[in-house]
């Protein structure tokens, strides 16, 4: 009905051109300007409201309403990389909760007749621009929200459910409820194959899909997913105690004291792959000993050369996984190799933001509590509460494996604001509950743990594996892991290694190429049996 309501539009709309010049000719913009905006305005669904509807020509540059809370999320402008019909809508999930809406449309004849959804980040309301404009450059229809409330601060979780039953899980099962609606209406026929992509937040939501809506997506690309998030955000608030403040015996000051664990964990562990390259390949085998770096009598280490007693504990705790009061994991240790951008993100302040401000907003709805107050009972509090289930924990996914979905889930092994050793930890309990080996399930779930990422995205390795713009390295499956999901999905060939590339200089790819590495699957390790010329891909084979 829509398709004919437009159809007639326009022809009402050539009719009048022609009887007032019949020398008018739309030019493709101009049909599609008007297509896009007559969408918008007819455009009708429960709950909704369009707020704009418009046309952007490739390589426009976005100038973001930071109305939206977009100036904490960091984003102002966001160039696009196809011509695409963008629509922003404000959805009512419920009496006191809602969300902004976003559907970046490719034009007909471009889209390739797939819908892809986006995730978020941390505690944040941020839509990801810059991945709607990866998914849409990519053709493919894509879809986002703010997931329920604005900006990068959990504050909107103060005193109301509603809102982190949005974050939860609600905001990205109702964008793809809506998004597909939008995507069959705008083209007049429905899409053939739906997708997920996210990390960090967006990773653990793409789980929550998969888990609780196992038939939304065919195939969901997880990358350093917040999974078991309660006890993830005990963890990331258990360093504070563990360092203290600046003057505090048990402190660990930013530069040369972090340079100096970081430079001995690869002196005892980076050789273990079969080459010293600087990158760790597979963190379970680092035990590290920082007893090593403990100060002989008479030196205080104030020069970053050594560490005193104290400080060696706290680094030995901060790489010890951290147990709860009932003797149960609450999360993994602190990931070898990524030391020095923890140092950056956490220590030197004391805090953990999103740990803070989930204590504060969700847990205790007080915003005065103190992160410094903060004890293993806090953490059993969290635990305990786990609003909407939003640990995302659930070991069963045998019914998205019977909806014929496949899942691709990818792990940063320098990852300072999510230990990747959560990510086999949740892993082997998806074995263990489903009673199934690795080989069983890579029929449907892979896991690939990639050396020398950081958070997502950059990292010392070969860190580029296509999951974002910024970490681009080409379209063909083997280099680009959407494109790798996409293969599996539709092609049934599923993928065994991902290739990653290191540039000469992340900021400019244009200089060429450094090395590229084949990353294993889970539970497969990589070793190098040729290091004199470990930057061959071919030096490398995936080991048990």
């Amino acid at each position: 009905m829509a398709l004919l309501k437009l159809c007639i539009a326009l022809l009402t709309f050539f009719t009048l051109a022609s009887s007032m010049d019949h020398q008018i000719v739309l030019s493709s913009s101009q049909f599609n300007t008007y297509k896009c905006s007559h969408f918008g305005s007819t455009l009708s669904l429960p709950n909704t409201t369009v707020k704009s509807a418009q046309w952007l020509p490739n390589g426009t540059v976005i100038q973001l309403e930071q109305g939206y809370g977009l100036a904490s999320c960091g984003w102002v402008t966001q160039p696009i990389k196809r011509d695409i019909c963008r629509i922003v809508m404000h959805v009512d999930t419920s009496p006191r909760s809602n969300l902004t809406f976003e559907a970046w449309l490719p034009n007909e004849n471009e889209w390739n007749d797939r819908f892809l959804s986006t995730g978020n980040g941390g505690n944040s309301g941020c839509l990801r621009y810059p991945d709607m404009a990866y998914s849409s450059g990519l053709a493919f229809a894509a879809v986002g929200t703010n997931n329920g409330h604005n900006g990068s601060s959990g504050i909107a979780f103060l005193n109301n459910d509603d809102v982190i039953e949005d974050f939860a899980y609600r905001a990205v099962h109702t964008g793809v409820v809506i998004g597909k609606q939008i995507t069959q209406k705008y083209y007049g026929r429905a899409h053939k194959k739906s997708y997920y992509a996210g990390c960090s937040t967006g990773g653990r939501q793409g789980f929550k899909m998969v888990q609780d809506f196992p038939t939304d997506f065919d195939g969901v690309l997880a990358g350093c997913p917040a999974l078991n998030f309660p006890s993830l955000q005990s963890w990331s608030g258990h360093f504070q105690p563990i360092f203290g403040n600046p003057g505090d015996d048990t402190y660990v000051p930013q530069g040369p004291h972090w340079e100096l664990i970081h430079h001995e964990i690869l002196k005892q562990c980076d050789g273990l792959d079969g080459v010293v390259d600087g990158i760790i390949e597979d963190t379970r085998l680092c035990r590290f000993r920082p007893e090593a770096l403990q100060c002989s009598p008479g030196l205080d280490g104030k020069n970053g050369a050594c560490l005193t007693g104290s400080q060696v504990g706290a680094v030995r705790n901060a790489f010890t996984d951290f147990y709860g009061v009932d003797g149960n994991l609450i999360y993994p240790r602190m990931q070898p190799g990524s030391e020095i951008m923890a140092s950056e993100q956490f220590y030197a302040n004391g805090t953990f933001l999103y740990s803070t401000d989930w204590f504060r907003y969700v847990v205790y709805d007080d915003t005065e509590w103190d992160p410094e107050t903060f004890t293993i009972d806090d953490a059993q509090n969290a635990i305990i509460q786990d609003p909407f289930k939003i640990s995302t924990w659930n070991g069963d996914l045998s019914p998205f494996e019977e909806a014929g979905g496949k899942l691709i889930h990818y792990s940063g092994l320098m990852d300072a604001t999510i230990t990747s050793d959560k990510d086999f930890w949740y892993y082997d309990h998806v074995s263990r509950t489903m009673g199934r080996d690795s080989h069983s399930l890579d029929k449907f779930y892979r896991l690939f743990r990639i050396s020398g990422m950081s958070h997502c995205v950059g990292g010392d390795g070969a860190h580029n594996i296509g999951q974002r713009f910024s970490d681009f390295a080409g379209l063909d499956p083997e280099h680009n892991i959407l494109e790798a999901l996409v293969q599996w999905v539709e092609d049934r060939r599923a993928p065994d290694t991902i290739t990653g590339t290191r540039y000469v200089n992340q900021s400019n790819h244009a200089l060429g190429v450094d090395y590229e590495r084949r990353h294993c699957r889970y539970p497969y390790r990589n070793f190098c049996h040729d290091p004199l010329n470990y930057k061959d891909p071919d030096s490398w084979k995936c080991i048990i």
